[in-house]
């Protein structure tokens, strides 16, 4: 059996280190916005090759209190992609602003540049930012977002949550735009113990609202200068991720030496495989194949004792959610046939090489089987 993840293998490779993180915050007794959250701000922000950092609840509340930092507000429009988690879209809703979707690059996933300022020529009037999202560990084509964005005198918040340690042209992803939003969800390249994301910026204005936002507005205690959220990181949550900091270089390079196998392995299949750009350095959150035949393909590896997951099975627009957004089917269409063939294959920190082989000589029986 080969699992999507199995996050205990990773824990049990650093055990000892994360009980002592742990510990030293019991032993201190303070358990929210401490000296362990301090520290990883500072240090996630030097690694991301950003000033500041500013730790929230989850990957969720970092893109909402980013947008809200930035005055994103009722009657505004925000640009961003159908193809993602619903958290993008719903953090923009959240601020009162309507998120406007665009179609995305089929090799790369992510939003297609060369929309942009098309769409902005023809209604831009509202918009008031850019939400591009690093998918899968493949940054945006973040040249031609940030040209057009400073053309138009737009906001530019990065979407880093499935992007930690990625790079473009030789810089982090999330140090292009005003702000960026990382999320530390367990399954992340960096993931925690539970909920948690962070806020990065080179703007000291915005840092400190971003501070004020995510604690009840507070300067000092009971001392409330604007209506801020609560939305804190944790010091347990900090300490088990200064820990896991430290390894992600290393267990990235371990992604892309699978991804790599993969892609050597499968090369001569009818199926589609993920793509690097050139200047880009993918960091194989995900590793999302396509064909036609998924459903097919992921019942047959079922059956076989390998588990996969849709990455994501209905874009955003489509969503019950947002069936007031005014989109409708076919809006987007290299959107919706992306989202009707992709499948996500096992990659994990702790996948064997006998995993591997095994999903891959599965994958390549299918091919064989069906042509």
């Amino acid at each position: 059996m080969v699992p999507f993840v199995d996050l205990k293998r990773e824990y049990q490779n650093i055990r000892d280190e994360i009980f002592s993180a742990i510990e030293r915050v019991f032993e201190k007794g303070k358990f929210i916005l401490g000296d362990e959250v301090s520290l990883f701000e500072e240090e996630f922000a030097h690694y991301c090759g950003v000033k500041y950092g500013v730790g929230v609840g989850s990957g969720t509340d970092a893109l909402y209190l980013a947008l809200k930092a930035s005055g994103i507000g009722e009657g505004d429009e925000v640009i961003t992609v159908s193809y993602s988690f619903i958290a993008t879209a719903l953090a923009i809703s959240f601020t009162g602003a309507k998120p406007i979707f665009i179609d995305i690059d089929p090799e790369t996933y992510t939003m297609d540049p060369n929309l942009l300022e098309d769409f902005l020529k023809r209604r831009g009037k509202r918009v008031k930012a850019i939400v591009p999202v690093h998918i899968y560990g493949h940054p945006s084509d973040m040249d031609s977002i940030m040209e057009v964005s400073d053309k138009y005198g737009l906001i530019v918040i990065e979407d880093a949550c499935q992007a930690h340690g990625a790079e473009y042209k030789g810089k982090k992803a999330g140090a292009f735009g005003l702000m960026s939003c990382f999320s530390f969800y367990p399954t992340k390249n960096l993931g925690g113990y539970g909920d948690g994301g962070m806020v990065l910026t080179d703007n000291k204005k915005f840092y400190e609202r971003l501070l004020l936002l995510r604690n009840y507005g507070e300067k000092r205690k009971y001392h409330h200068f604007i209506k801020g959220e609560n939305s804190r990181l944790d010091e347990i949550q900090a300490a088990v991720l200064r820990v896991k900091l430290k390894y992600l270089d290393s267990w990235n390079e371990r992604r892309r030496k699978i991804a790599f196998f993969y892609k050597e392995n499968l090369k001569d299949t009818n199926i589609i495989l993920p793509i690097e750009k050139d200047g880009i350095k993918h960091v194989y959150h995900l590793f999302v194949i396509r064909t036609t035949r998924r459903d097919e393909l992921q019942k047959f590896l079922r059956e076989k004792g390998i588990f996969t997951l849709i990455h994501y099975p209905i874009p955003i627009h489509l969503q019950n959610a947002f069936k007031d957004s005014g989109y409708k089917r076919k809006d987007l269409p290299v959107t919706e046939k992306c989202a009707r063939e992709v499948l996500s294959l096992p990659i994990f920190n702790g996948i064997t090489e006998e995993d591997v082989i095994e999903v891959t000589k599965q994958v390549k029986n299918f091919n064989l089987k069906t042509d």
